[in-house]
Parts: structure tokens; sequence; C-alpha cells
């Protein structure tokens, strides 16, 4: 009897939730409260006293719009989450945001809502369980030991980075992350046959998962039996769930409409007579909660265990204690001056091969970094030279993501979240497209993902315009919390990787060249910080301001050269975050960008929308607004009046105007 209770807690709870924001998905979490009591209750080691103890096994919710159920089961089990914050479902500053989001609830492990998303996510997770496990676990010192379980809907299957991430996991053998499918054949325009009749268990079984079917997700002694089975696997596990959406509503169970709106006053009223529940709105019986929230003691009785094992560890093996806890302070070492050694000033790179020497260099020094490619490391220099690679076999730091952005993202935010690592991801700059959804959750979530985005613009030449990107730039500037940096030369890449490796609240992309570009930058290179900085400052009071990013930056110095053999002072900015610069107090942008000198161009291989504010209501923006050509690149930027000669000529007319 008190299973039955704790369980339609959980219904009641969702039901008048979402009937009391009158917004909301009640269906999926009524449906799913018998697996998630089960898994909670009898095989989740987790603490609700303390969300974030390190070895605590990872919950999931992928199907953030059923977020009543780990709300629920949250408040239910003892975290610090109240029935207020209940009552304040999808309410504005609650604790209850409509889909689950990490920093609001205590217990939410990531930011979920675009499905597929949170398949990803648990990817990652496991796959950082599985590295810190294999690198520090000793025998008899299990110090990493936990489990990634996740719940998804058919959307999260149907959705390209769910399906690539299955993918990724299967291949890897991540035996610890079990996925349970609530299988209710309910979407919001209907039945599931209107979109989706594939075979999911032999999809799953053909990436290299463990399939389980529970056929009844109201059995209670099959539910235990299929997690008991899966913990015992050497595989990813894909739990088939069948359940029925808004159960056990008796006129709108088993319909969409139990999926995304209140189920009304009335039709609780009658499940609640179901339920034989005759408690009052949001109110839970005493019994249930002690039931509950005997999960306090055991959390606290689990991870006093692993503190005394951790103890014992120390001793045991200090130097690995000591990388472990250094890991999970999450501070990173960047000696400039060692890098610096790295490159000549008359050495002309590609900002590609400069971040990959700078990215070999620091992680020599801070192992905790790991990440990888889309098949594409050879090309953007991302490979780690010392290291091995993560494998189905064994554990190294460079990752093979295969042809698959979407999936590299979201696997990226799982690793960064889990703690005790440090990734990044490489691809094209034209291919962030794909991962979009990723990046952005990683700038809502605050976690600091490394992007390195190469082949910057029409200077990757014959490709053609499917791969030069346009827009890419200015579209990531505007992700709130995104940084994005676009170095001029080896020295600025050098202070982009510093930016990127000391920032912990939010995601940096790097912004990286094919083409070679000329050392400008050795004694100001430094100001990045800042976003943007004078590169001659012994010009005072200048007639001209050229603000230029990245390789841009050599056409405006080799213009400054011409124009001042005519007598006209130029002031070279260079501006490698746009961001970042508008981020410093008025004080010091007026210090760079005097008001009073109007006469300003901007140089950006890219498009001109955004650069406005820069450039003033009399500059001139110099970019593309329009799509690249097939053609090598010097065509190209002469094709686009990239050039020296057009600045100049730009330049000249300027002055020439009052």
């Amino acid at each position: 009897m008190i299973e039955k209770k704790s369980i339609d807690a959980i219904r009641v709870l969702s039901m008048d939730a979402v009937q009391r924001a009158n917004s909301g998905h009640p269906g999926t979490p009524m449906a799913l409260a018998p697996a998630a009591y089960i898994l909670w209750h009898h095989f989740l080691k987790h603490n609700p006293g303390n969300p974030n103890w390190m070895d605590r096994d990872r919950f999931v919710l992928s199907c953030g719009h059923a977020s009543m159920l780990i709300y629920s089961l949250l408040f239910l089990s003892g975290y610090d989450l109240s029935i207020e914050d209940l009552k304040n479902f999808r309410q504005l500053d609650s604790k209850t945001p409509g889909h689950p989001e990490v920093g609001y609830t205590p217990g939410v492990e990531v930011t979920t809502g675009p499905l597929g998303q949170g398949l990803g996510n648990a990817v990652g997770l496991a796959m950082a369980e599985r590295y810190l496990s294999e690198k520090f676990n000793q025998p008899g010192f299990k110090v990493v030991d936990h489990f990634t379980y996740a719940f998804c809907s058919d959307g999260d299957l149907m959705e390209g980075v769910g399906q690539e991430s299955a993918s990724i996991a299967g291949h890897l053998g991540l035996h610890k992350l079990i996925v349970l499918w609530d299988d209710n054949e309910i979407t919001i325009e209907g039945s599931t046959d209107l979109a989706f009749k594939e075979n999911v268990s032999q999809r799953f079984q053909s990436y290299g998962w463990h399939v389980i079917e529970a056929r009844d997700g109201e059995d209670l002694v099959r539910l235990n039996e299929v997690f008991k089975e899966a913990q015992q696997q050497k595989k990813p596990v894909l739990i088939i769930c069948k359940t029925q959406i808004g159960f056990p509503s008796p006129n709108k169970k088993g319909t969409s409409k139990a999926h995304g709106e209140p189920l009304g006053v009335e039709e609780i009223k009658l499940t609640k007579d179901i339920l034989e529940w005759n408690e009052s709105e949001f109110s839970i019986p005493d019994l249930v909660l002690q039931h509950w929230r005997e999960a306090i003691p055991k959390g606290n009785h689990s991870e006093q265990q692993w503190h005394e094992l951790f103890m014992c560890y120390e001793k045991k093996y200090p130097e690995l204690a000591r990388e472990f806890k250094n890991n999970l302070k999450n501070q990173m070492i960047v000696d400039e001056q060692d890098l610096f050694a790295l490159f000549k000033q008359d050495e002309s790179i590609a900002t590609r091969e400069s971040s990959g020497r700078i990215l070999n260099s620091l992680a020599s020094i801070n192992k905790n970094i790991l990440g990888g490619s889309s098949d594409l490391a050879p090309s953007n220099n991302s490979y780690l030279k010392a290291e091995k690679d993560f494998t189905r076999h064994s554990i190294g730091r460079n990752i093979h993501f295969g042809v698959r952005e979407h999936a590299m993202g979201a696997i990226l935010n799982g690793l960064a979240i889990h703690s005790g690592l440090r990734v990044y991801g490489a691809t094209f700059l034209q291919f962030a497209d794909y991962m979009r959804p990723s990046i952005r959750l990683a700038a809502l979530m605050k976690i600091p993902v490394t992007y390195i985005f190469t082949h910057d613009s029409i200077g990757l030449g014959e490709d053609g315009p499917t791969h030069q990107p346009i827009e890419h730039l200015m579209s990531l500037r505007m992700i709130p919390n995104m940084r994005v940096i676009r170095p001029a030369d080896s020295y600025e890449t050098i202070y982009a990787w510093q930016q990127a490796l000391l920032r912990n609240d939010g995601p940096t992309a790097l912004i990286l060249t094919r083409q070679k570009t000329k050392n400008l930058t050795y004694e100001y290179a430094y100001q990045l910080q800042k976003g943007g900085y004078i590169l001659n400052p012994n010009i005072v009071d200048p007639d001209l301001i050229i603000v230029a990013s990245g390789s841009e930056l050599m056409i405006a110095e080799e213009a400054r050269y011409q124009l001042e053999s005519q007598n006209i002072k130029v002031r070279i900015i260079s501006m490698p975050s746009l961001e970042l610069f508008l981020s410093q107090d008025i004080s010091y942008r007026n210090s760079i960008l005097p008001p009073n000198i109007h006469k300003r161009i901007v140089i950006e291989a890219g498009i001109t929308w955004g650069w406005e504010i820069i450039a003033g209501s009399h500059g001139h923006i110099l970019g593309i607004n329009t799509f690249g050509a097939s053609a090598p690149a010097s065509a190209l930027y002469k094709k686009y009046g990239l050039t020296v000669e057009n600045v100049i000529k730009i330049a000249q007319k300027s002055i020439k105007t009052n």
C-alpha cells in the first residue's frame, strides 16, 4: 500500500501543479511514476542533503517537458524544494521552471527541453564516469563508481541528436548508461504512428545496446527486475517501458489531451477518486513523505562511506588523490611565456596550427583536458599527439566523435557538467550550425566548453560557399553568455586559449583560420582580455581608425603603412572579441574608440550586421553580405573587396569627406 501511495503522490502533485499553472505536461509524469519510484527509491545512489556529491548516480530527464516528474521526485525525496515551489510551477523566478534548468532546482543535473539533448548529455556523463573511473580507480578503491540514468520519450528517439548520441554510446560500450524509453505511442499531434513506426529495439541492438522490455509500466515487480538486469550489463542499456500517458485519468489517458495541457478540475477529481486519494490539493500524507525521505539517511550514509573510502585512498595513492581533487577544483594552468616560446615573431602560420601547438602544450600540463573532433582532427589540429584515444577498450584523451557534430555538442555538455574534466570539441565553423542547440544550452547552463571552429571565412577557398561561413560569427556572438574570440595571429591565439580555459561560467568559441597569418601582436596581445585594443599606441590624435578581427588584421596593418606614407595618421585596433570589448566600461571603450573620431573602417570577412556599434553612423563596414564562391582565397578576397587597395580607397574617400 505504501508503494502505491508513494507512486500516486507523484501523479497527484503533477496534476495539481500543472492545473494551478494552467500550463504544462501532466500525462508523462503520471505514466512514468511507477518506473521513477522504483529507480529513485530502490536503485538511485544519491544524497538529497548534498546534490553535488561527486560519486552520486546521475539522473537525466531528457523528456524535459515532463518536468513535474523530477520536481515531484526531488520534493518527495527531501531535496531543497518545498511544496510552495511546486505550487509556483512555471511562475517567474521559481525553482520549478517549465523545463528543468541547472542552477534553479537543487538536484537537476542538466538543462533539458529540446528533445534528444538530454540523451546526448547522458552519454557525455557516462563517458566522464568511464574516463575518471579508469584513470583513478585502484584495486579495492572505486572512488568513481556511478551510473547514469536517463528517461526519454518518443521525441528524444526521433531527433537526430538522440540517434547520433545512441550510436556513439553503443560504439564505446558505455555499460553504466541506462536509458528508459517511455513507449506511450503519443505525441502532441496524436499517435506516434503518424510519423514513427520503426523497430526501436532492433535499432538500438544494431547500435550495440542491450535492450530489455518492460511491457507494463505499472508492474513494479518487473520494473524492479529490469533495473537489476540493466545494472549487470556490459553494454549501454535501453529499457523499453510500455506506458499509457495520463494513467489513470478516465477520459484522457492514452490520448494527446494528456500530453501538453492541464487535465481540468473535473478530470483531476475523477482521477483522484480512482486512486482513492482523499487528500487536499498539494497535500501528501506523512507516512508517504516518511517513506520517500528514507533517501536522506540512506544518501548521507552512502556519501559518508565514500568519504571514508577516499581518505584511505588518499593515504595509499596520494599523487592520484591530489590530481583527482585538483581536477574537481577545475583550476587550469596557463603559462603565457612557455606558450610564447612555441612561435617565432617572423613566422607566418594559420591560427588553426597555432591553436594545435598551444592545445598540445596546455594538455601536457593540465591532465584533465580531453576532447576531440567530428572526424576533422587532422584539419583543425585538435588531436593530442602524446595521448591515447578514447575507445571501447581503453580510455584516452582523444575522442573520435565521427561525423556527428550534433551529438558532439550535446555530449560535450554532459562531459563538462559532470565535474573533473575540461573539454573541447572541434569542427569547421560552417558546421557550428549542426550543433547550435547544444552551444546555446552550454551558454544557458554556464558551463565551460571550448569550441575550436576552424576554416573561419572565405579564406578556406576552393571548397566554396557550402563550407564558407558568412553569418556564423555574428550569429554566435548573439547567443547570451557566449564568448567568441577570433584571434589574428599566434600570440592572440595564446590569450584566446587562456581566456577559454580560465573561464568557468560559460562556453568559448575559438574562431581560427585555414590561411596563414603574420604574427603582428607580440607586444600587445595580452590585452585580448579586453576584447579590443590599440595595436599602434604611438599614434596620437589619429585621422582614421581601422578595426579588424582575425586574418583581416593583416589587411589593416598593410593599409596603415601605405596611408601613413600619404601623411594620414591611422590607429589600428585589433578586435578579436566584440562582446568582450562591449562588456568593458565606457571609459576604456572611449579610450580605444574616441567618440570625436568618426572616420572609421571595420574589416571582417563575414556579415556586416552588428558592426554598426563599432563603425558608428559615419563609418564604413567592409565585409560580406552574400554567400561566398569556389576559388582560391586570394581571388575571393579580391572579389569581395577585402584588399589593401580597397581599404586605402575607402580611407582616402573618408578623409576627403568633412
